[in-house]
């Protein structure tokens, strides 16, 4: 039997159809979604530049460990060999400068540290005492403040690298690198850039070698003045307040640059030892300057690049003050990278909170599926379980369809198969490929057309429900194949008579490529163990629009399929809790669907579906105040869902995110094994499912790839439906491409 045709009628021979209505509305939806895309892929950009320079200040990234010892030095100058610890290149050539007698230059190391650097500026302050701070960019970035308070004090600043790495083994854009970074650092911190340098694992000028020269060489040309040593505290081995003290006196009342540490580890004694050492020099009649004070009093002693003759040359630009305002580009660039370095200290520890939480979660989830779907499977196969005498009257199947030539014909022919007695409604949704003729032509039993202009799925189901003349009623997809007695368990469960709505076992037909091999994987341990865990708490938040079967009674008391949301079947599911009817698994009726073929296509779909759940809860959220037995959804089931469906899935990105930054910014080999202590528990979770589900165990070979790839996916279709909620979006039901290739039922699969 067929409904008149309200459809119109079809085009002249020679004009071009016009869009329908669907056809407009999701050509304005993809428009009005770029700019949510984009700006989803802009937050995503921008958290991982935040943890790559989280990570690139903390660890170091691509920093060489390596140090050199025991090269030659035959390319070095005697003069720069034997010379003071004050190396420059003035006039072109090296020179060298010593301290002065009873004179001592207090030079620190490593720093600035939050703890130590502090106490160190509160003793030099206290004993009127100038220190010469040789900094390391990246802690420059982490800790502005102190290095404002260190030069508004009165200290003297120079570059220690920006990540600590012996530069004899770095490139010379490395190099400069290094040095450009740190002075952008402390341009942001202070307003100002330096002239002084020390490069990382130097102590006296005896250490410089072939490899290292040309280091000095080039920064030299570039008006850099290179500072070493003439005594070393050692304070980094903390041999004790007395050996330090004693190991960083100058003999015979010479004069000396003198090492400490403020940064790089305990430094305790350090702390301790400095105004013990202090006290014992000024009590020994010397006076304490910085290395710019020495290079104003000192004439440099000269030596040609390769060992010439030697000689004196004038103050020339050594002489000049260490420290220079920083203006312009560096100035504002410095700021940003200040500005940056704050957003990645605050962001990243943020996000590591976030990550033990999500992780709980997750975990969480995952035992409550093992244990919940476990109980359930042993309670719904136990011989005394039954939900009263059996069902055996007719319902109503219906079939909404739009555009769905490619598959009609095999779910209808499913349909004709069906143990249980049915009459098929088939609700041509203003389909132009001749979805309703092809229903027709088939001339199958109890089956009827009916025809209305494009509407939507939501009034494709009403127009379903008010033709129904059962009081059962299915609800399927046009793309789905039912097996012979998926309608007969699908309905037994409506001989309870508190049960409004049964959710069947909705499967992956076209699973023999990479993509429905995913997604069939998703749909045995995501959605189904899922089902039975929410089935025993009794709080189901969704009949699955593949397969469900509802009292006709129930969807008329909650006004039938509503169209506020994308997710009418999620919709409809909590509006049934509400009204008091309890909605229920049956894990035995099988239902085969057409899952998307392209990666397109799976993007609009899940987007659909993660975009009309959150508009659901949306709709529902008053359902957390609801009283009685109709409020176990609001109490149990809403809290489950939003955790579990929006929330974890929203920030368990950060697992990924985490195990990518620990493998390369910490330790590679404890992130691998974390990530597959995961993935195992993930996979135990998953070959249970396939177990109760009688699925075939080889496609869970597929799961690591599916970690990798395909859940990345999801997570960026979740962020994407966040920012459109979040920034007022609407989006219209989306019609996918349908190949046809789910032709019959596949029949129950052996475990194997």
């Amino acid at each position: 039997m067929t409904t008149p045709s309200t459809s119109p009628a079809p085009p002249a021979r020679g004009r071009r159809r016009a869009p329908s209505r669907m056809e407009r509305a999701a050509g304005r939806a993809t428009a009005l979604q770029r700019p949510r895309v984009l700006l989803a892929l802009l937050l995503l950009l921008a958290l991982t530049c935040v943890m790559l320079l989280d990570g690139y200040l903390r660890a170091e990234v691509g920093g060489d460990q390596r140090v050199r010892t025991g090269a030659s030095a035959s390319d070095v100058p005697d003069d720069v060999l034997d010379g003071g610890p004050i190396l420059s290149f003035s006039g072109g050539q090296a020179a060298t400068v010593s301290v002065p007698d009873k004179t001592i230059v207090l030079t620190f190391d490593d720093g600035p540290d939050p703890t130590w650097t502090p106490q160190v500026l509160e003793i030099l302050e206290k004993y009127d005492v100038p220190g010469t701070f040789f900094l390391v960019g990246s802690m420059v970035s982490r800790h502005p403040g102190i290095v404002r308070d260190m030069v508004e004090q009165g200290n003297e600043v120079g570059v220690h690298t920006f990540t600590h790495v012996d530069l004899s083994y770095q490139s010379q854009a490395r190099v400069t690198r290094e040095i450009e970074q740190t002075q952008l650092a402390l341009a942001g911190a202070a307003g100002i850039t330096t002239t002084l340098f020390r490069a990382p694992y130097s102590s006296e000028t005896d250490a410089i070698d072939n490899y290292s020269w040309p280091v000095y060489e080039s920064l030299g040309q570039d008006g850099y003045t290179s500072v070493f040593i003439d005594t070393d505290s050692d304070d980094w081995k903390r041999p004790g307040v007395s050996k330090i003290v004693e190991w960083a006196t100058p003999e015979d009342d010479e004069g000396a640059s003198v090492l400490f540490h403020d940064a790089g580890g305990e430094r305790s004694q350090t702390i301790e030892a400095l105004p013990k050492y202090i006290e014992k020099m000024k009590a020994k009649g010397y006076t304490f300057t910085t290395v710019s004070g020495v290079m104003a009093d000192q004439q440099p002693t000269g030596a040609g690049p390769a060992g010439g003759a030697t000689g004196t040359t004038g103050s020339g630009d050594s002489l000049q003050a260490a420290h220079h305002e920083a203006t312009g580009a560096t100035l504002y660039e410095g700021k940003a990278l200040i500005a940056a370095v704050a957003v990645a200290e605050w962001t990243v520890p943020a996000l590591s909170v976030g990550l033990v939480v999500v992780g709980v979660a997750v975990m969480g989830r995952f035992a409550m599926m093992l244990v919940l779907a476990r109980r359930h499977h042993r309670r719904r196969n136990s011989r005394r379980f039954g939900w009263g005498p059996p069902v055996t009257g007719p319902v109503s199947v219906i079939v909404p369809a739009y555009n769905e030539k490619e598959c009609i014909e095999a779910t209808l022919r499913s349909l004709a198969r069906s143990t249980h007695p049915v009459e098929i409604i088939v609700v041509d949704d203003g389909s132009t490929d001749g979805t309703a003729e092809i229903a027709e032509s088939l001339g199958l039993p109890g089956v009827r057309v009916v025809r209305q202009a494009n509407a939507g799925k939501p009034a494709a189901l009403n127009n379903g429900v008010r033709h129904a003349r059962y009081d059962i009623v299915v609800m399927m997809d046009g793309d789905t194949v039912f097996e012979p007695d998926t309608v007969g368990r699908l309905v037994q469960p409506f001989a309870d008579p508190s049960v409004g709505a049964v959710a069947g076992n909705a499967k992956v037909g076209n699973r023999r490529t990479l993509i429905g091999a995913w997604q069939h994987i998703e749909y045995v341990m995501g959605f189904n163990l899922d089902r039975r865990m929410y089935d025993l708490l009794r709080c189901m938040p969704t009949i699955p629009g593949a397969i469900g079967a509802f009292r006709r009674e129930a969807v008329l008391q909650v006004g039938g399929m509503s169209d506020d949301t994308l997710a009418e079947d999620t919709d409809i599911t909590i509006a049934l809790h509400r009204a008091g009817w309890r909605v229920v698994y049956e894990e035995h009726a099988r239902a085969w669907t057409e899952a998307p073929g392209t990666l397109g296509q799976l993007w609009s779909q899940r987007y659909r579906w993660s975009y009309g759940t959150m508009q659901a809860l949306w709709k529902h959220r008053r359902s957390l105040t609801d009283k009685g037995p109709s409020g176990r959804f609001g109490r149990v089931g809403m809290p489950l869902v939003v955790l579990f469906q929006v929330v974890t899935p929203v920030f368990a990105p950060l697992i990924d995110v985490f195990t990518v930054y620990s493998m390369v910014f910490v330790d590679f080999r404890a992130a691998l094994l974390a990530w597959l202590a995961v993935l195992a528990v993930q996979l135990v979770c998953a070959a249970y499912a396939f177990r109760l589900d009688r699925e075939k165990y080889r496609y869970l070979l597929m799961m690591p790839l599916q970690q990798l790839a395909y859940r990345q996916m999801m997570y960026l279709v979740l962020i994407h439906s966040c920012v459109t909620a979040l920034t007022g979006g609407r989006l219209r039901w989306q019609k996918l491409k349908r190949t046809g290739e789910v032709g019959t039922p596949a029949g129950t699969s052996g475990t194997g």
